[in-house]
């Protein structure tokens, strides 16, 4: 695949790939025109390094991760990092339960109120 068509199926820039490039996170072979050619598996693989970027994990972290995606074979160390990570989102997910409860309880009690922020 050229490098516009897994951008647009995996709904990137061109330059997000050339960076993932860069972090050596995804890989391109060039044809006799110099231009990039992804392997058919690109489009997801993008689509994992997209989620591993969302969820906070830094490209050096992401590099360590991509072998075991690719094998399902992780050393002890990539398992620890892996459980580092997992209770990393666990804290963050309470977080963002506690933030949105807040935010549910501002909502109830203001629609309590008349509209003018003052009690009935």
């Amino acid at each position: 695949m050229r490098i516009g068509e897994v951008a647009a199926e995996a709904c990137v820039s061109v330059r997000a790939l050339r960076y993932y490039e860069q972090q050596d996170l995804l890989h391109s072979t060039r044809n006799p025109g110099g231009q990039r050619r992804y392997p058919a598996g690109a489009v997801e693989r993008v689509r994992l390094i997209q989620q591993l970027y969302s969820m906070g994990l830094p490209s050096r972290t992401i590099r360590e991760v991509l072998p075991f995606a690719d094998s399902g074979e992780a050393s002890p160390e990539l398992l620890e990092l892996l459980a580092a990570e997992r209770d990393r989102l666990d804290r963050q997910m309470t977080d963002l339960r506690d933030v949105r409860n807040r935010l549910h309880d501002c909502i109830t009690q203001a629609r309590n109120h008349d509209g003018t922020g003052s009690p009935p």
